[in-house]
């Protein structure tokens, strides 16, 4: 029988365990509160809205996160699944026009045992991916390195989402 080989990530451990000691307020309730520059969002929709994750695996990882407070995906009404099926769909044109990836990974993290950091706030991510984005420092060092800031990030995929459906 084959072991499972164990990759690291250290620099999360800091923030799952910070959730724990936060204050009770969810951050995903909170964010659509602060101005859109301040809090990374890219789009506000009617019932959801598009963020860059403030930890991300790759540069341009996004959410897009319902504005109502729910655990898991089937809590969502039909209105907020589509809206929210739209954002998959326009977030990949703008991440492939802003950045390029050669792919993604999109996915929902439902529960603590799935590996939702913040699990009581249902919420899908987007990380675009390039050939080779594993590199030694992952490898060796246990330390992810992203070629750009978040700032940066957060301007080319709002210039590519205004390029393209002019909000």
């Amino acid at each position: 029988m084959r072991e499972f080989e164990i990759l690291w990530n250290p620099w999360r451990y800091a923030y799952v365990s910070s959730a724990s000691k936060r204050d009770k307020t969810c951050i995903f309730c909170t964010l659509p509160r602060k101005e859109d520059k301040e809090a990374y969002i890219v789009y506000r929709g009617k019932y959801a809205y598009i963020a860059l994750n403030a930890y991300p695996y790759n540069s341009g990882h996004i959410m897009i996160i319902p504005y109502r407070h729910l655990a898991s995906i089937e809590l969502l009404n039909a209105e907020e699944l589509g809206e929210v099926l739209e954002l998959i769909v326009k977030s990949v044109k703008a991440l492939r026009e802003s950045f390029n990836p050669d792919g993604f990974n999109i996915g929902i993290n439902i529960g603590r045992a799935a590996g939702a950091g913040i699990a009581d706030h249902i919420h899908v991510h987007i990380v675009p991916r390039w050939v080779g984005d594993t590199n030694f420092m992952a490898v060796i060092a246990s330390t992810k390195t992203l070629p750009i800031s978040l700032e940066e990030s957060y301007k080319l995929l709002r210039d590519a989402w205004k390029k393209l459906y002019g909000e």
